[in-house]
C-alpha cells in the first residue's frame, strides 16, 4: 500500500489553519464585487478574509485596493491630533496611558488655551492636514469643557474656515452634541474600541451602550459621526467581526483603525500580539466592510505596520500625520514622503472625502401604501 503524503493546510501567523486556496481564490472575487457595487460583505465572509493565509495576503490587498481606488481614487487625507488636555482620567480603560491608575511615563497637563490648540493646528495645516482632531480623555464634557473647545473651534475655523474640526470629549450628554455643532465643529468621535461581548474586559466604568449611544447622539445633532476600533487588545477574529457590523449599524464617515500601544504601566502593557501582516489584514477586511467610507490608519501603525506602512495605503485612505495623543508617530516629511513614494497623493482642503454617490442609495418611496402603484414586493 502506498501512502500519499498530504502538505499541511495553510496557516495563518496565529498557527490556525487558514482557509484553503481554492476557497480562497473562490471568496476573493465574489467579495470584492460586493464591495465594488456597495453591498453589505457578510460576516462569515469578513471572518475569512481575518484567517487567511499569509500566502494569499498580497491578492487581498490588490482586490481590497480596487475597492479603495474606486471610491477614493489615489487620495490620502491627513489628519492630526491636539490633546487639549493629558492623563487624569476618571475612567479605567485598561489600553490607555491616561487611565486611572496608569504609571505610565506621559505628559500631564491640564487645559491648553484656544490660542495654543490653533498654533498648533496651524502649522498642521500648513503641512496637508484637513481635519484637526480635539481631544480630552474623562468620562465625558462639563458645561465649561464645551466652553473651551468651542473657544478652540471658533480659533481654529478663524485661521483656517475650510479645515475640518472633529471634537472626542467622551460621553454627550443631552444637547451638548447641538452646542458643538452650532460652535463651529464639523465631526465627533467616540471609539466603540472592541465588540459588545468582549468590552467588560477592558472597561468596568462604562458599556459599549454607552458608546454607541454617543455615537448616535452626535449623528443626531448633525455632526459627522466618526467611530473606529483598537486593535491587539487580547480579542478574537470574531470581536473584531462584530464590532465592524455594529460600527456599520452606526454609520459613521470614518472609522479609525488604531493598534494597541502598549505602555509599560497599563495593564496591557505587555500585550504585543500583533504583526505587521496581521495589521494589514484587519485593514482589508475593514475596506471590505465599508467601501465607500474613510477608514483611516489610527494609532499604533508605525509600530506594528513598521516597514510595511505603504502596503497599508492600498486599504486606507486616511491617515494621522505626526504625533497621537500621549505617543510620537514618525516625522510628518517621512509621512508626506512615503505617500509620495507609494504613488499616493494628498487630499487637498477643497476636495471632498467621501464619494459623491454614496447617499445616492436614499431613494424616496413613490409606490405601495398612500399610491396607486403596486408595492416593492
Amino acid at each position: 500500500m502506498i501512502t500519499v503524503l498530504r502538505p499541511d493546510p495553510p496557516r495563518n501567523e496565529e498557527g490556525r489553519a487558514a482557509i484553503t486556496d481554492t476557497t480562497f481564490d473562490e471568496l476573493l472575487p465574489r467579495i470584492t464585487a460586493k464591495a465594488l457595487r456597495g453591498d453589505p460583505v457578510d460576516r462569515d465572509e469578513l471572518l475569512e478574509v481575518l484567517a487567511s493565509s499569509d500566502d494569499d495576503l498580497l491578492d487581498l490587498i490588490a482586490a481590497a485596493g480596487r475597492v479603495r481606488r474606486k471610491f477614493f481614487g489615489r487620495r490620502v487625507k491627513l489628519n492630526y491630533l491636539v490633546n487639549m488636555k493629558s492623563g487624569m482620567c476618571p475612567e479605567d480603560c485598561c489600553y490607555c496611558s491616561q487611565r486611572r491608575g496608569s504609571t505610565a511615563d506621559i505628559l500631564k497637563y491640564s487645559w491648553i488655551d484656544a490660542d495654543e490648540a490653533a498654533r498648533h493646528a496651524q502649522c498642521a495645516i500648513e503641512a496637508g492636514a484637513k481635519r484637526v482632531c480635539l481631544v480630552a480623555a474623562g468620562r465625558g464634557p462639563g458645561d465649561r469643557d464645551i466652553e473651551r473647545i468651542a473657544e478652540s473651534v471658533a480659533a481654529i475655523k478663524d485661521c483656517a474656515p475650510a479645515v475640518e474640526v472633529c471634537v472626542c470629549l467622551g460621553l454627550l450628554k443631552h444637547g451638548q452634541g447641538d452646542r458643538l455643532r452650532e460652535a463651529g465643529a464639523d465631526a465627533y468621535n467616540h471609539n466603540l474600541n472592541t465588540s459588545a461581548d468582549n468590552f467588560a474586559q477592558i472597561c468596568s466604568t462604562h458599556t459599549f451602550d454607552d458608546r454607541t449611544a454617543t455615537v448616535a447622539a452626535a449623528k443626531t445633532a448633525g455632526l459627522s459621526p466618526c467611530s473606529g476600533i483598537i486593535v491587539g487588545i487580547g480579542e478574537s477574529n470574531e470581536d473584531i467581526v462584530d464590532v465592524a457590523l455594529a460600527l456599520r449599524e452606526l454609520q459613521p464617515d470614518s472609522v479609525p483603525v488604531n493598534f494597541l500601544i502598549p505602555f509599560q504601566g497599563t495593564p496591557l502593557g505587555g500585550l504585543w500580539e500583533l504583526t505587521p501582516r496581521r495589521c494589514l489584514r484587519v485593514l482589508a477586511m475593514f475596506r471590505f466592510a465599508f467601501p465607500d467610507v474613510e477608514v483611516r490608519i489610527a494609532g499604533g501603525r508605525e509600530i506594528h505596520l513598521r516597514s510595511l506602512q505603504p502596503l497599508a495605503l492600498h486599504l486606507a485612505n486616511s491617515i494621522f500625520l505626526g504625533d497621537y495623543l500621549t505617543s510620537q508617530g514618525q516625522p510628518g516629511q517621512d509621512d508626506r514622503a512615503m505617500i509620495a513614494d507609494a504613488g499616493f497623493v494628498i487630499e487637498g482642503l477643497d476636495q471632498p472625502t467621501l464619494p459623491v454617490d454614496r447617499h445616492d442609495l436614499v431613494i424616496t418611496r413613490h409606490r405601495g401604501a398612500g399610491t396607486t402603484t403596486s408595492a416593492n414586493t
